[in-house]
């Protein structure tokens, strides 16, 4: 008989094992409370972790190897000011070619280690004018154009076949975030974020559809982690780095490298706001 592929579910409990394996000792006995994701060119704020034990996903069973520039591809498990946590530097796309519940992957997996909470991070365009880069955008709500849902297949064990979506960013973590970043100085806006399947930048005539489809920005990913995240229970936030004007909304051409030196110069206060966004969530 051909081999079966185990399910998902199944790859994140062999994942989440090998992980704990190989950070027992620094946690036996514990388990991480939130989980991060950091998007285009913010995995720099992995350095604040101490203690830290580094796994590239390649080494992580079912993870595929990400290919996009500004993404590290590594699970940091340690601490920040005394609390646990696990980051994902980088993150896969469904774009590079993978299923919709592959990429939600590293969610089931770090909800496997403890994890009850997930902050998600990337970089988007902005669609609504007054949205300038460099300003951190909290995400109230989505809309998903991805064209694909990681939770088609069986039901995993422990998910909802029909999570609700009414609410899928917890309006208390993210209310806290955006007084602690304005706090640290960022420049903080909020709204609706559009995850479109890529790799190519939108047309303007699509910037004009999705702002009529009441987009704010617009990005490549987070839609497939949270809708996992929701299954599974988790409360969401999610923060965009806006780093440059969709198309069509100005005369400037799109370039990737552009986007990763945007998220290069707000780097600095996202990790200031996110630190300080840990410690007020410890201490809720």
């Amino acid at each position: 008989m051909p081999r079966r592929e185990p399910s998902t579910r199944g790859r994140a409990d062999d994942a989440a094992a090998d992980v704990a394996a190989v950070v027992g000792a620094l946690c036996r006995g514990a388990s991480p409370q939130v989980a991060i994701i950091l998007g285009s060119g913010l995995g720099g704020f992995t350095r604040h972790i101490a203690s830290a034990t580094r796994i590239k996903f390649a080494d992580i069973p079912g993870l595929p190897v990400t290919t996009v520039a500004g993404h590290a591809g590594e699970l940091v498990h340690g601490v920040i000011d005394g609390y646990e946590v696990v980051a994902l530097a980088g993150r896969v796309h469904m774009y590079e070619g993978h299923r919709a519940d592959v990429v939600g992957l590293p969610v089931r997996i770090v909800h496997a280690l403890g994890a009850r909470t997930l902050f998600v991070s990337n970089a988007a365009g902005a669609i609504r004018p007054d949205l300038s880069p460099g300003t951190l955008m909290l995400i109230r709500d989505h809309v998903n154009l991805s064209w694909g849902n990681p939770l088609i297949g069986p039901v995993r064990r422990g998910e909802q076949r029909f999570p609700d979506m009414s609410a899928p960013y917890d309006r208390a973590l993210g209310d806290r975030f955006i007084a602690i970043a304005r706090a640290a100085g960022a420049t903080v806006d909020e709204g609706v974020y559009a995850a479109v399947l890529g790799p190519s930048y939108e047309t303007a005539a699509e910037i004009r559809m999705l702002a009529r489809l009441g987009a704010d920005a617009v990005g490549m990913s987070t839609v497939p982690e949270v809708v996992v995240a929701r299954a599974l229970g988790m409360r969401v936030t999610a923060v965009s780095c806006i780093t440059n004007a969709a198309t069509g909304t100005t005369g400037t051409r799109l370039d990737h490298g552009a986007v990763l030196a945007m998220t290069d110069r707000v780097a600095p206060i996202f990790e200031r706001a996110v630190r300080e966004w840990l410690r007020a969530e410890r201490s809720a």
